[in-house]
């Protein structure tokens, strides 16, 4: 009979009865007695018995001393006939004694025996010892000794079964566990034979077979092959099940893999393991002894639960290919990365090596404007451009989006190499596309490094490089590595120093040429160390920006300077405005207009008592959504200032299309009118530039009354600098509008 499913089959045994008694391992019995006669007399009394089917076999000692040595010796010992009175009245207790507490021999059933009746053992002392049972020798007849031993050894027996399915359910929680791990059909098939065989304690002489994928007809043997073996049967892996020269292995699982269920016969095991509603897998076992019960039940159990592992094997190995390979480049992954560059360090291999980690210039532009299909096909290209462009040993991984990295010899992975793969435009759906990209590059051999650090440098080195333009290479060193790691703890310290507020503002005065009035300020921000150390600007804003930082720093800024402003303007000054700087980061951020609102609204500021200072740096990565903002913050009443003009990405087309009302002229082209160098014609030029487009003209820099009167005669409305004030706090500046005020009046 089969089953239908994955329910074990029990065949019954074609030999007879004697045979299968002369197979089983006879119960062993212990008679302890200092009387020969009643050793003579148990071993008639017992004489070719069968207790549950299985012979007795007889030990016997002749006093507690020499029954305690035999069983350090002997093992399986199912019942102990033990003489109460031997060398002693209380011999035979203190023999059980040992039994349990010294030998712990627990699940031996004890039987204790005495001539005497009046020395029987108190009911407690019984039961403290696990006494089994107490006869007096008179008592013990042939059918009353038969039916006392059946019950002990009927009990040792259980006690047996109840320990072997603890350990083999111990063993099936490890082994459920440890195939979590496996990778593959065969790996998990040749756990599941030594799992098998330590569950039920024989030897691992197993076969295991899977259906072929090549499989036409599931009726033949040829459609079947070995898929993982051990012992005397491992020559046999890979092998058909119709080469096998051997029925007795060929019938089982011929049986079980058509069938899909799993054989017990008396000297094998074949189990079913199903991975799908039509395939699986069929692991046959030979036992030299016949399989017993309580064994049978342990491999219901196993099977059962190693058939949910086994359903899962290729979701795991699909799960383990994604953990390593990325799906859609079919390239290794940052994980496979990592482990493959330990790999190289652990085998000494790294000496000489580079690692080069690039990314594609402007990708997510290409995204946008061709589109994702676009994009995909030309990372593949890029993938194929690195497999056929280096050497065939070059590992390569793709790290994320269009991040790449390759690793090889110093000699054919390097900057050149690398860049030559992208020397001819790539062919995307029939068009040209000219592509480029910056490179990281890490030789790698440094002590005590590891995969991580490697691609962690490589990353530092491929950020300068981007930083230095399209199509740029940096080779990390310790120096950038030194300038990254000082760039980290400033990062930290400047978080600390939102929490612990060390960052206020300053403000300085911006003063109208003409007439001497104070018509702004502008809002400094500055950092001082609790220990009164300064942090220059030009240190920490970039790290701000870098981080993201200054989106949180330019909302507090905006606040404190507006509210600022309304106590100056209630010390007399009406008319003054807060010029606030901002970042291209805080400008591009989603819902900026709305911080500006807010901080008007919660200040209770008027929109043109605010001017926004740009850089020319908004220009890069798109202008029109930069005009979009101006426009709007304009159109709420606010000014827009740019600074710095002529140092960054100086452009008339940018200068024309920027909603601004206010051109200020950077320090150093000021400063160059008192020299009259080359700077004092740029900064002329711009003047003039600036009153062409109708913006009011602000120099930046002014410290002393000569470079005053030049910036004046050239056309500057308005001036800021050392000149007419430094930058001060709040209290300062109040003080010093005060004192200018007299001045002018």
């Amino acid at each position: 009979m089969v089953a239908s499913n994955d329910d074990l089959v029990f065949l019954d045994d074609s030999e007879d009865d004697s045979e299968d008694v002369a197979d089983l391992q006879p119960w062993r019995v212990l008679v302890v007695d200092d009387d020969q006669d009643v050793h003579e007399a148990t071993r008639f009394g017992l004489a070719h018995l069968l207790i549950l089917g299985r012979r007795l076999e007889l030990l016997h000692a002749h006093s507690a001393r020499e029954a305690l040595e035999l069983l350090q010796r002997e093992g399986h010992i199912a019942v102990i006939l033990l003489d109460v009175v031997m060398e002693s009245d209380d011999a035979g207790l203190r023999t059980v004694g040992v039994i349990r507490e010294q030998l712990k021999m627990l699940n031996t059933r004890i039987i204790l025996r005495t001539g005497q009746p009046g020395q029987a053992p108190e009911a407690d002392t019984i039961a403290r010892y696990d006494i089994n049972d107490y006869k007096t020798k008179s008592e013990l007849t042939q059918n009353k000794l038969f039916t006392t031993l059946t019950a002990a050894i009927r009990s040792y027996d259980q006690l047996l079964r109840l320990d072997a399915n603890r350990r083999g359910l111990e063993k099936i929680v490890s082994a459920s566990n440890q195939f979590i791990a496996e990778k593959g059909l065969r790996t998990f098939a040749e756990g599941v034979i030594t799992q098998i065989a330590s569950l039920i304690g024989v030897a691992p002489e197993g076969v295991v077979c899977a259906a072929s994928e090549e499989s036409t007809s599931p009726h033949l043997p040829g459609d079947f092959r070995v898929i993982a073996a051990a012992g005397d049967f491992r020559d046999l892996i890979q092998q058909r099940l119709q080469d096998i020269d051997n029925p007795a292995i060929i019938g089982p699982l011929m049986q079980s893999l058509e069938s899909h269920s799993s054989v017990i016969q008396p000297r094998s095991i074949t189990l079913y393991f199903r991975k799908s509603e039509d395939e699986g897998f069929a692991a046959y076992i030979a036992s030299s002894t016949p399989i017993r019960h309580v064994d049978e039940e342990l491999l219901q159990i196993f099977c059962t639960n190693i058939a949910l592992w086994a359903k899962n094997i290729d979701l795991v190995s699909e799960l383990r290919r994604d953990a390593f390979v990325d799906r859609q480049l079919s390239l290794p992954n940052r994980t496979a990365l990592v482990y493959e560059l330990n790999e190289r360090i652990q085998a000494g291999r790294e000496k000489g090596q580079c690692l080069v980690v690039l990314d594609l210039d402007q990708f997510a532009a290409v995204n946008d404007v061709l589109g994702h299909d676009h994009g995909d096909a030309l990372l593949r290209e890029v993938a194929k451009r690195l497999r056929e462009g280096l050497p065939p040993d070059t590992y390569i991984a793709r790290l994320s989006g269009d991040s790449f990295a390759v690793v090889g010899s110093c000699d054919a992975v390097h900057r050149d190499s690398v860049q030559a793969c992208f020397a001819t435009p790539f062919v995307i759906h029939e068009a040209r596309q000219p592509v480029s990209a910056c490179l990281g590059i890490v030789r790698l051999g440094t002590p005590n490094a590891s995969g991580i650090e490697y691609i962690k440098d490589a990353f530092v080195a491929l950020k300068r490089a981007k930083s230095q333009g399209l199509g740029s290479a940096v080779e990390f060193s310790q120096d950038i590595g030194l300038q990254e790691r000082e760039r980290s703890h400033l990062l930290r310290d400047l978080r600390m120093a939102l929490d612990e507020s060390q960052l206020f503002l300053t403000y300085q005065p911006q003063v109208e040429l003409a007439t001497g009035r104070v018509v702004g300020a502008e809002a400094l921000l500055r950092w001082r160390r609790d220990d009164g150390y300064l942090v220059p600007p030009d240190r920490f804003i970039p790290v701000a920006e870098q981080s993201g930082l200054i989106v949180g720093m330019g909302s507090w800024l905006l606040q404190i300077a507006l509210l600022a402003l309304q106590r100056f303007r209630a010390a007399g000054f009406p008319n003054m405005h807060m010029a606030v700087n901002v970042s291209p980061v805080q400008l591009r951020q989603t819902g900026f207009l709305a911080v500006v609102q807010e901080a008007l609204r919660q200040t209770q500021s008027e929109a043109s008592a605010l001017e926004i200072e740009i850089t020319e740096s908004v220009a890069v990565g798109g202008l029109e959504p930069v005009i979009d903002i101006l426009t709007r913050l304009r159109e709420m009443g606010s000014t827009v200032a740019i600074d710095d003009f002529g140092t960054g990405y100086s452009s008339l087309s940018y200068l024309e299309r920027l909603p601004a009302d206010r051109l200020k002229i950077d320090r150093s082209f000021v400063q160059s009118l008192e020299r009259d160098d080359n700077g004092s014609r740029i900064a002329r030029t711009i003047i003039a530039l600036g009153r062409e487009l109708d913006l009011t003209i602000l120099a930046e820099g002014v410290e002393n009354e000569t470079v005053g009167r030049l910036v004046t005669a050239l056309g500057c409305a308005e001036a800021q600098g050392y000149h007419y004030g430094r930058p001060m706090s709040e209290e300062q500046f109040l003080e010093w509008l005060q004192v200018h005020q007299k001045g002018i009046a």
